[in-house]
């Protein structure tokens, strides 16, 4: 029998119970700081040819290089959808869908239209690329080596969850300037054409407010959007692994990992476009309107208008996180930096809970 302090932890968990493994786990290595590595999705032991090791400086640096790279480059790809969404929420009597949103733009505007606000989109999610994905890592080694290895294991989503929370509470701040501007750009028609004409006005406007007012409603919709991305993404990898992938992943190639990557990013991304919509449509009415408060705008909208553009959302998130993840990991693969493995108990778990002779 298991002890019995030990089985009701284990499936006391409130975010998952763990997954248990019969697996043999390796004593784990030690990065160059003299801490000991956590056999978890995200905190991979170093394997050989690895140029350098788990949580240090040149992973770190690396990491946010690859945020920069993943969240930059996809958001600006998606621009022109990301305009008609957009407009869709604070117009929706002359933005009535999708297709009409892409016709009557192009139609005022020309094609060229579609690209308004891609400046700002790429400068500000660059930026936010970069707080998110390299403070998880270190949010994810701190908050590990508080809880210890054990612990880590049995509480790993609840690990997922709080360092991404941590991490996007930063990258927000990182993003909001650029976002603000964009929003203006692409729902303010006539208000200015580039980031070079929007920023002076907005200033002028209503000074160093006028690019940080969002940031609340970016926290109410970005935060429970990151935590539902990295702690779903983490945990199908894991399921994936376990009960789809035919063979473990340690004998994948590296291309076939990349589309595990690829498929659980998707899957993550349709989630959290759907608990992130109705701070987004918020953050769309509130950076147009001047003068106007959170509280007034999710008002004015109603528990119906909050809802407006989430189909042409849920379409951009989930390719976009999907994107997203197979380029970060692609940066791992480029520059051989230590990478996710499927986690798996301690063995000191293992024998606490009676699991091995």
């Amino acid at each position: 029998m298991y002890p019995t302090a030990l089985t009701q932890l284990a499936r006391g968990n409130p975010f998952s119970a763990p997954l248990f493994s019969y697996q043999k786990v390796e004593e784990p290595a030690q990065n160059l700081h003299g801490q000991r590595t956590r056999n978890l999705a995200a905190a991979a032991v170093s394997e050989e040819g690895d140029s350098c090791e788990f949580g240090s400086q040149k992973y770190l640096v690396l990491c946010g290089f690859g945020g920069i790279l993943s969240c930059g480059t996809t958001h600006t790809a998606v621009v022109p959808l990301d305009l008609v969404k957009c407009r869709m929420q604070v117009d929706p009597d002359k933005y009535k869908s999708i297709g009409n949103g892409f016709s009557v733009t192009v139609r005022e505007d020309g094609v060229r239209g579609l690209a308004k606000g891609w400046a700002p989109t790429f400068i500000g999610y660059s930026m936010q690329g970069l707080c998110k994905f390299g403070f998880y890592e270190v949010f994810k080694i701190f908050y590990s080596d508080l809880l210890g290895e054990e612990n880590t294991y049995l509480w790993r989503t609840s690990l997922y969850l709080a360092a991404s929370a941590s991490a996007e509470f930063f990258a927000d701040i990182a993003l909001a300037p650029m976002e603000a501007v964009k929003v203006r750009i692409q729902t303010k028609p006539g208000y200015a054409n580039t980031l070079r004409q929007a920023v002076p006005k907005m200033f002028a406007e209503e000074g160093i407010w006028a690019f940080y007012k969002g940031v609340v409603p970016l926290w109410m919709r970005q935060i429970p959007y990151t935590m539902m991305k990295f702690s779903c993404f983490e945990r199908t990898v894991e399921l994936l692994y376990k009960h789809v992938v035919p063979k473990p992943r340690s004998e994948c190639s590296k291309g076939e990992q990349l589309v595990v990557t690829f498929v659980a990013g998707y899957i993550a991304g349709v989630f959290c476009a759907i608990v992130s919509h109705p701070a987004d449509s918020v953050v769309s009415v509130l950076n147009k309107e001047s003068g106007s408060t959170a509280a007034q705008v999710l008002k004015k909208l109603g528990p119906r208008g909050v809802w407006k553009g989430l189909i042409a959302r849920i379409i951009m998130i989930g390719t976009l996180t999907a994107l997203q993840w197979f380029i970060y990991d692609s940066v791992k693969v480029y520059f051989r930096l230590p990478r996710p493995l499927p986690p798996e108990m301690p063995e000191s778990l293992k024998k606490k809970l009676g699991l091995t002779e």
